[in-house]
């Protein structure tokens, strides 16, 4: 299982990691870590090859469930791929900014 804490995320993505929210857009527009680039599951092999090698990439959804399937089909992929434990709901939890609106920010 391929997953970091929130604390561990929360100091990446201060220092800027890439991070993307692979829940459906209606509950992406709700509430997202800011600038996260949503992938919805079901399009995350499609976009595999669009995503970075080399650096981490951060896994997010809404609890931690579909973010472990997606860090696992991405690692398979080649992408250094970690799932973030909680998801948002746990980022919004521990008083971290949540951005809303169907665009990254």
């Amino acid at each position: 299982m391929r997953e970091v804490d929130l604390a561990t995320f929360a100091v990446r993505h201060r220092d800027g990691a890439v991070v993307i929210d692979v829940r459906e857009p209606s509950e992406y527009a709700t509430g997202h870590v800011p600038g996260a680039e949503p992938i919805p599951l079901g399009r995350v092999a499609a976009r595999a090859g669009d995503l970075p090698r080399g650096v981490p990439v951060y896994v997010i959804c809404a609890t931690g469930n579909r973010s472990l399937r997606a860090a696992d089909l991405l690692h398979r992929a080649g992408v250094d791929a970690w799932s973030v434990a909680g998801g948002t709901a746990a980022w919004q939890r521990a008083g971290h900014p949540i951005t809303r609106g169907r665009a990254a920010a």
